[in-house]
């Protein structure tokens, strides 16, 4: 009777031990992917402070989408929460393609500057697609991949890089398109000063 009991008690060991390496592991994997983040970031001489700040937003509207109990309200699950926060990081990603001379430049972008910029978006996507094409979580990739591809997409269709419409924008993206523009605004950036809450909200709405 001794032995099968010892048994259990080793395999409940190497399981908990188990746990605590994946765990470990996941860890990594996000520490990761925000430095990888944060050095993009730090090329950037206009986005100080953007990764947390935009971060902070995503958190902040699905909070706010949660409390609503209206009939018409978005429904989100803990999943696709979790998910958004954890990718929101990863958003701008593909500025690591775009070429010092564009993402440093010191004032606003000629036109061709500024299609030289948008490819971020494309890139975004295929970098993390490449950064999470070994995971078991399909969710979490398809999700993270969306949010750098789309969130540069407008309702009107009047975005980049598809020209994606209303509903076709995924909502993950949406969410993540408000947060990131609202961040633009309101922050001074080397082209511009930083704008109010309400003519934020003004132009946002």
């Amino acid at each position: 009777a001794e032995m099968p009991d010892k048994l259990l008690e080793r395999a409940d060991e190497i399981l908990k031990e188990l746990s605590e390496k994946t765990e470990n592991i996941v860890k990594m994997h996000d520490n990761l992917i925000m430095s990888m983040a944060t050095m993009v970031e730090s090329r950037d001489n206009s986005t100080g402070g953007h990764i947390k700040r935009t971060s902070d937003v995503v958190k902040l509207l699905i909070d706010e989408i949660l409390q609503d109990k209206s009939e018409d309200a978005l429904k989100l699950s803990p999943e696709f929460c979790h998910n958004l926060i954890k990718a929101a990081p990863m958003h701008d990603l593909g500025k690591i393609a775009v070429d010092d001379a564009v993402l440093r430049k010191p004032g606003r972008f000629t036109a061709e500057e500024f299609e030289i910029m948008k490819t971020h978006a494309k890139e975004g996507a295929r970098i993390v697609h490449e950064i999470l094409k070994e995971t078991d979580d399909k969710a979490f990739h398809v999700l993270a991949e969306n949010v750098a591809h789309y969130h540069h997409e407008r309702c009107d269709g009047s975005g980049y890089p598809e020209g994606l419409k209303g509903d076709a924008i995924p909502l993950e993206a949406r969410i993540m398109a408000v947060a990131d523009v609202y961040d633009a605004l309101v922050s001074k950036r080397v082209y511009k000063e930083a704008m109010s809450f309400e003519k934020a909200d003004a132009i946002m709405m």
